[in-house]
């Protein structure tokens, strides 16, 4: 497949600022880890991490992160150091990959992330995962990702679109940082700023299908069984603009929730998903206070 020059450009310059945001950090001393586990049938796409403080002996509430990247770059490498800080917080965390777009187009990405989860219901409580405790973060297209499968888990109309089975799990809570939520109206009325969603619902140079704009818009099916949300954002975040009307829908279901926004205009590095830089006292900030808003919904 020959790749755009928008993703391209993503996959090189995204990953060269990646390391440069990691260059020296190390797994810290008090994180085990389990890297490189297969989820499903799809190679290197179908690998997990999961990160257990040293000092755990029982099961521990569960965060599973699914990355972000325009829904056409990144890995769970990319996100190892943010997801062994959480860890450190008191929780097991699962760090999965899953396939990319263009050359895997929705709804590939949800489906591997259905395949992690069914993993987590079926092998989890050997790394001390708790199925019953299960909380979901995701940033960017992550987030969105994130949202539209707490969407298939909570609405049985909604999962019915899809041909997997969802496993008997109970999401207790979601990170949704610096996403996009209500993408429909993106991909109807924004497509030239949308170019790396059109990739993923193969509407680049035609009109997306019909069955996709529906399966597309979890937006639509959420309702008030949806999982308690942290909707965060920056000043700075070139995605800002997606985070009230993501509280507001989620107010007028009656979806507990908190909306956070970090930094201001003179913190140009408090942006788009900051709180993964390890770094940042404000990454450390945001991630407290994401992971306190995560206890209060665990049982």
């Amino acid at each position: 497949m020959r790749l755009s020059k928008a993703v391209r450009s993503i996959r090189f310059w995204w990953a060269i600022s990646d390391a440069r945001r990691d260059k020296g950090l190390k797994t810290p001393a008090e994180i085990k880890r389990y890297d490189n586990i297969s989820y499903g049938p799809h190679g290197k796409a179908n690998l997990l991490d999961i990160y257990v403080p040293k000092t755990a002996t029982k099961l521990l509430p569960t965060i599973v992160n699914v990355h972000g990247g325009g829904w056409v770059y990144g890995k769970k490498e990319i996100y190892q150091f943010y997801c062994m800080e959480l860890a450190k917080r008191g929780f097991t965390v699962v760090n999965i990959n899953y396939r990319l777009a263009p050359e895997n187009r929705f709804p590939s990405a949800v489906e591997d992330v259905n395949a992690a989860m069914t993993f987590i219901c079926n092998k989890g409580a050997d790394y001390l995962a708790d199925k019953n405790n299960i909380i979901m973060v995701g940033d960017s297209a992550g987030a969105q990702i994130v949202s539209h499968y707490a969407t298939v888990v909570t609405n049985k109309e909604f999962a019915g679109l899809f041909k997997f089975t969802v496993p008997d799990i109970k999401l207790r809570a979601l990170g949704l940082n610096c996403g996009a939520y209500d993408v429909k109206t993106d991909i109807l009325e924004n497509p030239k700023d949308n170019e790396c969603l059109l990739e993923y619902v193969d509407g680049i140079n035609k009109p997306v299908d019909n069955k996709i704009l529906e399966q597309i818009d979890s937006y639509k099916y959420m309702n008030e069984n949806y999982p308690p949300s942290y909707v965060m954002s920056a000043v700075n975040d070139f995605l800002l603009p997606k985070a009230e009307p993501m509280s507001q829908h989620l107010k007028e279901l009656g979806v507990p929730f908190e909306l956070k926004i970090y930094g201001s205009k003179e913190r140009e590095d408090i942006a788009h998903v900051f709180h993964v830089n390890c770094k940042l006292e404000e990454a450390r900030i945001c991630n407290d206070e994401e992971c306190a808003f995560f206890r209060k919904y665990i049982v």
